[in-house]
């Protein structure tokens, strides 16, 4: 019995021996603890993170850097330049050639010659005058001659002298355009009216005692238009369509019997309103050649 206990004591510190030893292996002292975690360590992400992280933090830049870059606005910018040619406080002389277009009986053809002084770059006062008695003979057309000499019909005709008017012009629209995909030429369109006079006299159709040797003055008005494109600053070209209307009196068609037939003034019509629309192209030429521009104050 006492062998046996001694054998259960010699068995109970054999096992004592590998517990102790292993408890000895893991004593946890003061100095041996090193396991201290900080805000830093804990706050640091694994490196997989740490890349699509900043990958996202890149995008998140690069998108508030194009959205705070300045950006390139296209402003339309328009040139406007300067009108070509003045004409405030120029003298303007146009020398034409006028013809009629609105008469089937007789072609009038003038020599006319305009002046105008611009007050302003757009209004001007002047006067023009159209010759017309070249010669003595009649500017009746062929195809009314012929007719009147064969079938004894006729139209009242008159010999016209001179007219003369007092005009204003207004300049509404200028402008330029380019031909031949090289030249750009200067133009403006304008508008002119005024009133005059007439010197016309009667030319005997229907009774060839008659005789009218003075020509009448007839008052009356104009009004048309005109296109100028300039070839200088001074120098231009114009086409013109001016109607002038004034009051004609004709020889009468009635023959008058006896001794009224000698009456002078038996012989005359009642006087008609008289349309001579006039087609003229000619130059104009600004004086002084050379001119200054003057910006507003």
């Amino acid at each position: 019995m006492k062998k046996r206990i001694e054998a259960l004591w010699v068995l109970a510190l054999v096992c004592a021996l590998p517990a102790s030893s292993a408890l000895a292996q893991m004593d946890f002292s003061e100095e041996d603890v090193d396991m201290e975690f900080g805000l830093e360590d804990a706050e640091t992400p694994s490196e997989s993170t740490d890349i699509f992280s900043s990958l996202a933090g890149q995008e998140d830049e690069l998108a508030a850097q194009v959205d705070e870059r300045p950006r390139e606005v296209a402003e339309e910018i328009y040139a406007i330049q300067r009108i070509y040619a003045l004409r405030l406080r120029r003298l303007e002389l146009a020398p034409s050639a006028s013809f009629n277009i609105n008469d089937p009986y007789q072609k009038y053809i003038g020599a006319g010659l305009a002046a105008n002084y611009w007050f302003t770059n757009v209004l001007a006062i002047g006067a023009n005058a159209i010759w017309y008695q070249f010669s003595d003979t009649l500017s009746e057309q062929d195809l009314p001659f012929f007719i009147r000499r064969s079938t004894r019909l006729a139209n009242p005709l008159s010999q016209w002298q001179v007219a003369a008017n007092v005009n204003f012009t207004y300049v509404p629209l200028y402008g330029k355009f380019a031909a031949f995909n090289k030249l750009i030429f200067q133009w403006d369109a304008y508008i002119v009216g005024g009133v005059g006079i007439m010197r016309t006299r009667p030319v005997p159709v229907f009774d060839q005692q008659r005789d009218f040797p003075d020509f009448n003055t007839h008052l009356g008005f104009n009004v048309g238009i005109g296109l100028r494109i300039f070839m200088t600053r001074f120098l231009t070209v114009f086409f013109e369509a001016r109607d002038y209307i004034f009051l004609e009196q004709f020889e009468n068609s009635q023959v008058a019997l006896g001794e009224a037939r000698n009456d002078p003034d038996t012989w005359l019509a009642d006087s008609t309103l008289y349309n001579n629309l006039t087609m003229s192209i000619g130059l104009t030429v600004f004086f002084p050649f050379k001119f200054e521009y003057r910006k507003p104050k």
